[in-house]
C-alpha cells in the first residue's frame, strides 16, 4: 500500500547497472559541504563544547547528547537542509540530526562518510497509521560513519561499548520505530545494525529485512542525494515540508 507517486526520479529507478562503490574505496574527509556546513558559526559552537573530550568516540557521544537534547526530532523530508539551518531551527528529522553530527566530526578532524541504504517504505507504517497510502514505496537513508582510530564506525554502533548488556533499557528492547524515539535516539541505548549480526544476543538490533538495496558508501551525504535524489519529488517535499517539518516524531498530529 505504499506509494511510488511522491518519489524522485532518481528514487524510483533505483540506478540499475550502476555498481556500488567499494567500502575501502570511499576515504571519506572532513571538509565542509552545502549540507555538512561546518564553517558555520552554529556548527563550530557545538564542536567547541566537545573537542576537550579524552578521545573522538567521548567527543562524538557527547556531541550526539547535546543535539538529541536541543534539536527536537519532527518528520521535516528535506535532507539537503544545511546543517546549521537544523541547528537555528532547533527542530529536524532522524537524517537532519544524523548530518548534525557528522558536521560536529568533521569540525573536530574526525573523517566522515556515509553508506547509503533503500530502505522497505513499510518500516515506517508504525509512525503514520492513517497515511499508509502516502509512505513512499522505498525511503533513502544516509547512514552515517566515522573513522575513529583506524577503523570506520558505524553511528549504530558509536555507544556499542558503553550500552548495558541486559535488562532496562539495553540491547535486548531493540528499536520498534513508534512513538517519540527516533533511529537518531536509539542509537544511544542499542546496536542498530543493516546488516545481519550475526549472533542470537544482537538480534533485536539486526535490521537487514528491511534493507531493498545497499547503494555503497559515499563521502559525503551530498554526493550522495546528487547522484541518487532525495526520497520524494521536489513538488512533494515543497507541499509537505510546512507540515511535516513541524511534526515532532511521535505526535498525533502536527506541532503548531
Amino acid at each position: 500500500m505504499t506509494s511510488r507517486l511522491l518519489m524522485s526520479y532518481n528514487a524510483q529507478t533505483k540506478r540499475a547497472g550502476v555498481p556500488a562503490r567499494e567500502p575501502d574505496r570511499v576515504a571519506g574527509s572532513t571538509r565542509a559541504t552545502a549540507i555538512l556546513d561546518h564553517d558555520d558559526p552554529r556548527v563550530g559552537a557545538l564542536a567547541r563544547r566537545v573537542e576537550s573530550e579524552a578521545t573522538p568516540r567521548d567527543a562524538l557521544r557527547s556531541a550526539h547528547r547535546i543535539i538529541a537534547r536541543h534539536v527536537r526530532p519532527v518528520y521535516s523530508v528535506e535532507d539537503g537542509r544545511p546543517v546549521s539551518r537544523t541547528l537555528r531551527l532547533g527542530r529536524g528529522s532522524c537524517s537532519q540530526r544524523m548530518a548534525a553530527l557528522e558536521a560536529v566530526a568533521r569540525a573536530v578532524r574526525v573523517r566522515t562518510r556515509v553508506r547509503g541504504l533503500l530502505v522497505d517504505g513499510t518500516y515506517w507504517y508504525p509512525r503514520f497509521p492513517r497515511l499508509k497510502p502516502f509512505v513512499p514505496e522505498q525511503v533513502l537513508l544516509a547512514w552515517p560513519e566515522f573513522r575513529i582510530s583506524g577503523a570506520w564506525v558505524p553511528i549504530g554502533e558509536l555507544f556499542e561499548a558503553a550500552a548495558p548488556a541486559s535488562g532496562g533499557n539495553g540491547n535486548r528492547d531493540g528499536f520498534t520505530n513508534k512513538g517519540g524515539e527516533t533511529l537518531f535516539d536509539a542509537v544511544a541505548r542499542t546496536g542498530v545494525r543493516w546488516d545481519a549480526c550475526g549472533t542470537a544476543s544482537a538480534a533485536a538490533c539486526d535490521l537487514s529485512a528491511q534493507v531493498v538495496a545497499d547503494l555503497g558508501h559515499f563521502d559525503d551525504r551530498d554526493e550522495l542525494f546528487a547522484r541518487h535524489g532525495q526520497t520524494l519529488c521536489w513538488t512533494a517535499r515543497t507541499l509537505s515540508e510546512p507540515v511535516l517539518g513541524r511534526w515532532s516524531a511521535g505526535a498525533t498530529r502536527p506541532t503548531a
